[in-house]
């Protein structure tokens, strides 16, 4: 069944790549028992880039793992919306003001959702809205048959015989990003400029605000750490004032249990290294960015 179905994904030209699968007992193939991602990583050497369409190659891999799931390199044939929670389905359906895609729909073996577009040539975006990530040039994401390592599938709700529709405008100005800073005059001409911000940066701060206040003890610090961080993009933007994500981020924690001088300083730190991601700023380090970002 998974060799079927790799085949058919390549005779519409989507570039395959066997993934390992999970086992019985929900670990990995792969062999280690610290696998953070089981059954969701590529099988081959060079991973994403080894992905193709040549029906031998396809048959050879299945023929070698016969029960690897089947990964789809994205930003090629398609790009994917990953909604991974409530939070983020009704974010999205709130950005693209109340209606849901039409095209090619997945549901994932962790609950959440895939919705295809046509490529929009940007690459992944992570925590695009809080539980959405977009998956791009660059990018890959595991289809129908695969198997979760919670024991579910992933099957189809809308099968990709029906076309991929084009990202809506106010998608595509979340995933482009902030454009370049405003010129002394205003904006520049030709600025390439965010759509419909009150349609998502209320979504994200009363979201993330919500998550911070419901974290278990153990992952109070990092929850709000991560969203200091994902609200800071938002602030570097100009669709929050970092004031009022301060307000609200000191509330959620203090329910949560968090001690003030701890909070602040978590929120600071968040804040800051999300604002100069989220404005282009070239003088942070790979490592900064490592410890603050928002898987």
């Amino acid at each position: 069944m998974m060799l079927d179905a790799a085949l058919a994904y390549a005779r519409h030209g989507i570039p395959v790549l066997p993934v390992h699968h999970p086992e019985p007992d929900g670990s990995c193939s792969c062999g280690r028992p610290d696998c953070a991602r089981p059954g969701k990583h590529p099988r081959l050497r060079h991973g994403l880039t080894d992905a193709g369409t040549d029906p031998r190659r396809i048959e050879m891999w299945w023929s070698r793992w016969p029960d690897a799931n089947i990964g789809l390199r994205t930003g090629i044939a398609m790009d994917v919306a990953d909604v991974d929670s409530t939070v983020g389905w009704h974010g999205l359906r709130h950005l693209l003001g109340g209606a849901m895609p039409a095209g090619p729909q997945v549901r994932t073996g962790g609950g959440g959702w895939h919705f295809w577009f046509t490529p929009t040539g940007y690459g992944n975006r992570v925590h695009l809205l809080p539980g959405v990530d977009w998956r791009g040039a660059g990018g890959y994401v595991l289809a129908p048959p695969s198997r979760h390592a919670n024991g579910t599938s992933y099957y189809w709700v809308v099968r990709p015989d029906v076309a991929c529709p084009p990202a809506p405008e106010a998608l595509c100005g979340l995933i482009a990003g902030p454009g370049p800073p405003p010129a002394a005059g205003g904006w520049e001409p030709g600025r390439s400029e965010i759509v419909h911000p009150d349609r998502y940066a209320a979504v994200a701060l009363e979201a993330e605000a919500d998550r911070v206040a419901r974290a278990p003890v153990g992952t109070r610090n990092d929850t709000l750490n991560r969203a200091a961080f994902a609200l800071g993009r938002l602030v570097a933007a100009g669709l929050l004032d970092s004031a009022a994500v301060t307000r609200e981020l000191v509330a959620a924690a203090a329910w949560a249990g968090l001690g003030r001088a701890e909070t602040v300083r978590t929120i600071r730190s968040g804040l800051s290294a999300g604002q100069r991601v989220g404005g282009g700023s070239s003088g942070m380090s790979r490592s900064e960015i490592d410890d603050h970002r928002v898987a």
